[in-house]
């Protein structure tokens, strides 16, 4: 058997990972974490204080905790959950800061995007054993559908000021499909059924309502009223959570938090749609010559950014993987997938020789610079698609593989 389909070769691929930023990631003079690395682990950045990043370090040492790992990561991720509360935590208004400088807030926009993934370290958070976190649940989905949600068109919007008053006129599915990712956590680490709900909520409408005007696929932009905006904008150029085209990526992770949905209520139409997109993108997305998947193609179908994204191959990795324990008929087709995909990360995004993976490569794989783990990233999307893995090939067995 492929070491890719072992569940022990997995975690210990995961633990590999999170050993990279242990235990130089954990600043003890400001709290939270440092948030920028090059390759052999430096850190580059030692005041910016990314709301999403400390979150997704929160989450993967919370993860870690959950495998089994060793008893500090448990305490470094209490330590992370310390940070937000004391400096990222509006206890006015509600809600989280989007940066800080070292202690003192620098950005204080509450985004959607922002919250998602803080609502996902609670949840995981709570998985791992850290009580304090569980009732910090309830209490930001509280604030995040009293001033977040679109009731008309059933989506979270995408940004609002410190004090909820003022409404970005930016909308995108970017924050939706993290929330859809967090909703999903917390049900599973509460039981409160009303968390699945939103989730499902938010599939139906993004992968069917908003991917009925764009062709199947996951578009990114749309307007105050929901209608898709096919112009590419000049001030969201370079911003990583306000993306222009299909990114195929996103098509990808969409099909795989369907499965998880399905996994809890077997409406057949999840698992339609996940086949569907899944199936669209990785068609678009598979780049036969130099190995990988693509980033993005142009509304007209033409590869728009053919970077090489690591975020892309992991949630590749995860979709592939749950698909195949999800689709029998197709289990095979998923696997070589699986398979094929894995072979190319572990050619040329793992560093093997200090650990993590790197960020982004060329089309034809060449490294684009000198950072191993740029702000807000953490290598939260390798660890928690190697978990989808481990958690599919535990259940499906060696024989089935």
């Amino acid at each position: 058997m492929q070491p890719f389909f072992d569940p022990r070769w997995l975690r210990q691929q995961i633990f590999e990972t999170i050993d990279f930023y242990d235990p130089q990631c954990v600043d003890q003079k400001n709290g939270g974490f440092f948030h920028c690395y090059l390759d052999d682990g430096t850190i580059c950045d030692r005041t910016t204080k990314s709301l999403v990043g400390t979150a997704r370090f929160i989450y993967i040492f919370s993860v870690g905790t959950m495998l089994g790992g060793p008893a500090r990561w448990k305490t470094i991720a209490k330590h992370g959950l310390r940070f937000l509360n004391e400096v990222m935590r509006d206890r006015i208004n509600g809600g989280y800061y989007w940066q800080a400088e070292e202690r003192q807030v620098s950005d204080d926009g509450k985004d959607t995007y922002g919250q998602a993934f803080v609502l996902l370290a609670l949840a995981t958070a709570t998985k791992a054993g850290i009580a304090e976190a569980q009732p910090r649940i309830k209490e930001l989905a509280q604030t995040i559908n009293a001033h977040l949600w679109d009731d008309a068109h059933q989506l979270y919007v995408a940004k609002k000021s410190p004090n909820w008053s003022w409404t970005d006129p930016y909308r995108g599915q970017n924050p939706n499909m993290h929330l859809c990712e967090a909703m999903i956590a917390a049900y599973e680490a509460t039981g409160d059924r009303d968390y699945l709900e939103t989730a499902h909520t938010l599939a139906r409408t993004v992968t069917v309502t908003l991917a009925e005007q764009t062709g199947g696929l996951i578009w990114e932009q749309y307007d105050q009223n929901w209608r898709p905006d096919w112009v590419r904008h000049a001030e969201y150029a370079g911003n990583e959570f306000r993306l222009y085209g299909y990114v195929l990526g996103h098509s990808i992770e969409w099909s795989k938090l369907l499965t998880k949905i399905y996994a809890y209520t077997r409406e057949p139409w999840l698992l339609d749609r996940a086949k569907a997109l899944y199936h669209q993108a990785w068609r678009r997305a598979k780049d036969d010559r130099f190995g990988g998947l693509i980033f993005s193609i142009t509304p007209d179908g033409q590869p728009l950014d053919t970077y090489k994204y690591y975020w892309v191959m992991a949630e590749g990795l995860g979709a592939s993987a749950r698909l195949a324990a999800a689709d029998p008929a197709q289990q095979r087709a998923y696997l070589d997938n699986y398979q094929w995909l894995f072979n190319y990360c572990w050619n040329h995004l793992i560093d093997h020789r200090y650990g993590a993976w790197y960020p982004k490569l060329t089309r034809s794989n060449l490294r684009t610079g000198y950072e191993k783990s740029p702000l807000n990233k953490t290598d939260y999307h390798p660890v928690t698609n190697e978990q989808e893995a481990m958690h599919v090939f535990e259940k499906l067995g060696p024989d089935a593989l």
